[in-house]
């Protein structure tokens, strides 16, 4: 693998350390949120994941170049049930979506804006980072 599609250790962490949040619900990888589970049911649906179009391979672009690859990922999920979410952790903090449905899609959608990973989260689950590759 190419050094842009690996993820260190410290990047994991850094994953795993976020707050990611929709909707004023707060979601903590590893963790089960009873907020995401009735927006779930209120949205129809059993699963989603947050997904971004920031700053690909965790390489920081500047912040026009990232709200447009954001709209553009949000154009493209047109005719899908969305939110706009967010990650944060210290100082860094990106916008997100959530797109609820099968996650299977989100992640070939992940893959082509060149994100790490999506975070999944389903009905009385706890929230799981799902890589878009094998190299974890």
């Amino acid at each position: 693998m190419t050094g842009a599609t690996r993820v260190n250790p410290s990047l994991c962490r850094a994953y795993r350390m976020t707050r990611y949040t929709v909707d004023g619900i707060t979601v903590r990888i590893g963790r089960r949120s009873a907020g995401i589970d009735r927006l779930l049911r209120v949205y129809n649906h059993r699963e989603g994941a947050f997904v971004t179009a920031y700053n690909p391979f965790s390489r920081r672009m500047p912040p026009g170049w990232n709200r447009r690859m954001q709209t553009n990922l949000v154009n493209v999920l047109a005719g899908r049930a969305i939110l706009p979410a967010t990650g944060c952790w210290r100082r860094w903090c990106e916008s997100h979506v959530v797109v609820f449905g099968s996650f299977r899609r989100t992640l070939v959608l992940a893959r082509r804006y060149r994100q790490h990973g999506i975070v999944i989260v389903r009905l009385r689950q706890p929230a799981r980072l799902v890589y878009t590759s094998l190299i974890n």
